[in-house]
């Protein structure tokens, strides 16, 4: 498939940027229809609802409010009411607005104006759901309703639909992130053609992810957050999966491989593992599903079509680019070197990955010995370090962000504290009472009397439902509130001897919350439990999954320490712009706790494939563990810089759950990527030495065989034919038929795996063996002369090859 699209580039990429136009102008006109569907059923809040639809079906309209504060006199004054009145009245008449609700009008907007009379509030109701009012409307509303200020005179406005239009321009994060990304490649790669694949292979699959997700909220639930969390995930795989194959594109060409044989090579090898690491990250989306909360249906849909899509591009439209590109993926500087003859040099390094080519050497394999010369206090020092941000999550309390944790300059959120100032904490989250049956006044009087509650009050009865209204004494948010509605529900309903049930969005929160927490243990359970399988099957050790369960559990505690100190405790909130402190989104342990679960497996197949594979050839845990640190960290560290960059641009969504989301998982990815994986997991199996490897016999012959890639790079190497072990021998002169003593001769599969390694000899001879007839690449390095790349073809026999260097060179170029 790989060789298909490099060499039919221009059709393949007509096909893609066909589709995502396709795809974005239907969508387009088709327009969005998120929904929230926070409700669960056998819950007492859904049976309030249930209640509430049958006796007052609802209607289809955004209710939003309009508060104003005098600082002198009262709101009833006519100075006031002369500038208020008339604004209100202006609303009433756009088209688009249902119905405004004045407190001016009679004895039933008497009850809009607070007790001392400085604050008051007008309800008005759009035509339409919030996220269906134009933002033309909006604004105009808010024109409108703000230009009656004057001084000593305060008009904020508050509700979803009015929320809308404080948030920063869609895509702004998705932009920054991209922008901080592109920095990262450049700096890695050196090359501006290369930086600019990853960016478009993320752009195409977080294109066509959102507008296919837009597409299916017309048919399914999708909960307005799905589409950020989709781009936020999809942009972080994106880039990632592109890195890793470009990365090893690149390190083809420089050891002399025809662009295209480069290309299928690195789709054969870094592509099928980026296949893995998308299936994974899928599987774990999924998993959510065992949750059966009908909020998080659309998210997974959302962010696993994305993820797929992204994985799509990666494999069929980048080998297109690929082959657009040529050469031209390396630096001008690497392009000259490479036409000059040289070729980058081979060392044990050769399977590594990371921008530019890979050595065992510099900062990456000082710190992988170190690591190896003192495994217990580096382990020590990384669960110090772990533990002490894992704390604060044992005051982890869930609930439902609202308006009140939007930034203090914010008209939503200073609308949310003139309200709470005017008529109480609870105003902003009444309880609805729904009672089918019973005495009502005995209801009441008994709601009226229990702690915690500051107002009742009892609609109508419709079709035999009274509704009754109950604004408690303190926030929604509050752990009184939460009481309050156990109080109403365990004891105040069963004494009065009613049929009633306590729904409102309070309500609902509180049981969202408690369902998800309930259900947590068995979510956690399935997707640890599913990547201990997953990385028993593809590393044949019972030891090296168990120690990743552990350290996926690690990295949750500690990032969601970090979450519950910056938005729980609100430490450095005020830093971020990211409003008062609250609960944890119920929803996002769930969210996190899957996304972190798909990208920790990433870099741990990474790492841990990488150690297996040397492993294998040597038998020798120290060097397999020290060489593959070595040798992925950088790519590995690269990696997940990205993702933190990307992940933490979207503070900017002007989204609570989103900018939580975002914070929560560039807190995991740094933890995970720069002190687990770079310090802990090593040091570990340093401790833990062979018995890592360990896997009873009866157990591997029950177990299917999974290769992460393809077998040239997951067993020691052999070529696809059969046949007798040779050798390639010969000479290394120079021009001048001077033989060449000290040369550096490298036998590399096809596929860039070295196999054998020699230094020639006084008279320039040399000799390397090979494991069977086949097509190889002999590498050839001097310090003082130019290096040589070149194939070489072995049948049954040994094959004589001399090798001609350049004369002697500039050691500086």
């Amino acid at each position: 498939m790989a060789r298909w699209c490099y060499r039919h580039r221009l059709v393949v990429l007509l096909l893609w940027v066909g589709a995502l136009f396709g795809v974005g102008f239907t969508a387009s006109n088709a327009g969005t229809n998120y929904a929230n569907v926070f409700s669960l059923p056998d819950t007492d809040s859904k049976s309030a609802y249930d209640l509430m639809q049958k006796a007052f079906p609802s209607t289809s309209g955004d209710t939003d409010t309009v508060v104003w504060k005098v600082d002198d006199g009262s709101v009833r004054d006519q100075a006031v009411r002369s500038r208020v009145q008339p604004a209100l009245d202006s609303i009433a008449k756009m088209p688009g607005v249902g119905e405004v609700t004045s407190p001016y009008a009679g004895a039933r907007g008497a009850a809009q104006i607070s007790g001392d009379g400085k604050i008051a509030y007008a309800q008005l109701t759009f035509t339409q759901r919030a996220n269906e009012v134009p933002k033309d409307l909006v604004q105009n509303v808010v024109d409108t309703a703000q230009d009656a200020e004057r001084s000593g005179l305060q008009v904020e406005l508050g509700g979803q639909a009015i929320q809308r239009i404080q948030e920063p321009p869609q895509g702004l994060s998705e932009m920054v992130g991209i922008v901080a990304a592109a920095v990262v490649l450049f700096l890695a790669f050196g090359s501006l053609f290369a930086m600019l694949l990853p960016i478009a292979i993320a752009v195409f699959g977080v294109g066509m992810g959102l507008f296919s997700t837009q597409l299916l909220s017309h048919s399914t639930d999708v909960p307005d957050i799905a589409p950020l969390l989709a781009s936020l995930i999809g942009l972080g795989v994106g880039i990632d999966y592109a890195l890793f194959i470009v990365t090893r594109h690149r390190r083809g060409i420089q050891r002399g491989l025809d662009p295209e044989e480069s290309a299928v090579t690195a789709l054969n090898t870094s592509g099928r593992a980026v296949l893995f690491a998308g299936g994974t990250v899928c599987i774990a989306l999924a998993g959510m599903l065992v949750t059966r909360l009908r909020f998080l249906d659309g998210v997974v849909i959302a962010t696993s079509l994305t993820v797929v899509l992204s994985v799509l591009a990666a494999t069929t439209l980048l080998p297109a680019l690929l082959g657009l590109l040529g050469p031209r993926v390396l630096s001008r500087r690497q392009r000259r070197r490479l036409a000059a003859g040289g070729t980058s040099r081979s060392s044990e390094a050769e399977s590594g990955g990371g921008p530019e080519t890979e050595t065992a050497s510099g900062l990456a394999a000082r710190w992988s010995v170190n690591v190896q010369r003192r495994p217990r206090r580096i382990a020590a020092l990384a669960l110090v370090v772990m533990a002490v941000l894992a704390i604060p999550v044992l005051s982890l309390r869930l609930g439902a962000t609202d308006q009140g944790n939007d930034d203090a300059s914010t008209t939503t959120r200073q609308a949310y504290d003139l309200l709470a100032d005017g008529f109480g904490p609870g105003f902003n989250g009444p309880l609805q009472v729904v009672s089918e049956g019973g005495d009502t006044a005995t209801l009441v009087k008994g709601i009226e009397s229990a702690p915690g509650v500051a107002r009742v009050a009892a609609l109508p009865p419709a079709k035999g439902v009274t509704v009754i209204q109950v604004v408690p004494t303190t926030s929604p948010q509050s752990e009184q509130t939460d009481d309050l509605i156990d109080t109403l529900r365990d004891e105040v309903i069963p004494q009065a001897g009613a049929q009633a049930h306590v729904g409102g969005v309070t309500a609902v929160s509180k049981d969202f919350a408690s369902v998800t927490g309930d259900r947590l243990p068995l979510f956690i359970a399935t997707i640890i439990g599913l990547g201990f399988l997953l990385l028993l099957v593809a590393f044949r050790s019972l030891v090296v999954p168990l120690t990743a369960a552990v350290m996926n559990l690690v990295a949750a505690a500690a990032s969601f320490g970090v979450l519950v100190a910056i938005f729980q405790w609100g430490w450095g909130l005020d830093l971020l712009g990211l409003g008062k402190e609250g609960p944890i989104n119920a929803f996002l342990p769930v969210i996190m706790l899957s996304l972190l679960f798909g990208l920790s497996m990433d870099y741990q197949v990474f790492l841990v494939s990488r150690m297996h594979e040397e492993w294998v050839h040597t038998r020798d845990n120290a060097r397999a563990v020290r060489v593959g640190l070595a040798e992925t960290s950088r790519v590995i560290n690269s990696a997940a810089l990205i993702m933190v960059c990307v992940f933490l641009a979207f503070v900017l969504s002007g989204d609570s759950g989103a900018a939580m989301a975002g914070v929560g998982l560039a807190a995991a990815v740094a933890l995970d990527a720069f002190i687990l994986r770079t310090a802990l997991v090593p040091a570990a199996m340093h401790l833990l030495g062979k018995s890592n490897w360990w896997l009873p016999a009866w157990l591997e012959k029950r177990l299917p065989h999974l290769a992460v890639e393809p077998k040239e790079d997951a067993e020691p190497e052999s070529p696809a034919t059969d046949g007798p072990s040779s050798v390639v021998h010969g000479f290394i002169r120079t021009a001048d038929g001077e033989p060449v003593d000290g040369a550096s001769v490298t036998l590399l599969s096809k596929g860039g795996r070295q196999l054998d390694r020699v230094t020639s000899l006084a008279d320039g001879s040399y000799i390397v063996s090979v494991p069977a007839p086949g097509t190889y690449l002999l590498a050839t390095t001097a310090a003082a002369y130019g290096s040589r790349a070149a194939h070489v073809v072995v049948a049954e026999g040994p094959l004589v090859f001399d090798v001609e260097l350049a004369g002697e060179v500039d050691a500086i170029n």
